[in-house]
């Protein structure tokens, strides 16, 4: 892949990177947009090894995600305890920003792939075996993750089944 085809690549991928960072990163926008940098930079290094050309944001999501992963194993604890956020901070529940919130919120407290399992499946549209190929997990273990993930996020959010 020579130069100005993976900056036509990024341009139609990089609203779709971002927004799958942001979640994974449970709104930090910061935090996001520093990981999309250094993914980026990561698959420019990589993109000579690239092949497929249907599958570039795959393979895109993949080095994101393992970027996030690196990211979260360095830092102090992976997820956040919901007890822990104080009641004044939690925004009031309904539409708009404060429902994003509430999610993100929510997401937080779920381990790292988990939160990446249900961000690529229900905000992402990718399928089981998709998730599996950028996550590096059998096929189970992703369904595993999605199915502990729902259960943690209904139970957080409050919503009936």
């Amino acid at each position: 892949m020579n130069r100005e085809t993976f900056i036509a690549c990024v341009e139609r991928e990089q609203e779709a990177l971002r927004g799958f960072l942001l979640a994974l990163c449970c709104g930090n926008r910061d935090e996001a947009d520093d990981l999309a940098q250094d993914a980026l930079v990561k698959a420019y290094l990589a993109c000579s090894g690239f092949r497929d050309g249907g599958k570039f944001r795959s393979w895109l999501f993949k080095i994101a995600h393992n970027t996030f992963l690196s990211h979260r194993r360095s830092q102090q604890p992976p997820t956040i305890s919901i007890d822990a956020v104080p009641i004044e901070a939690l925004p009031q529940r309904g539409s708009g920003e404060g429902a994003s919130s509430d999610l993100y919120l929510a997401l937080a407290t779920l381990p790292p792939k988990e939160r990446s399992a249900i961000t690529l499946f229900y905000l992402n549209g990718y399928s089981i075996k998709e998730i599996a190929a950028i996550t590096e997990a059998s096929q189970d273990a992703v369904k595993q993750q999605l199915s502990r993930g729902r259960d943690k996020l209904r139970a957080i959010l409050k919503i009936e089944n």
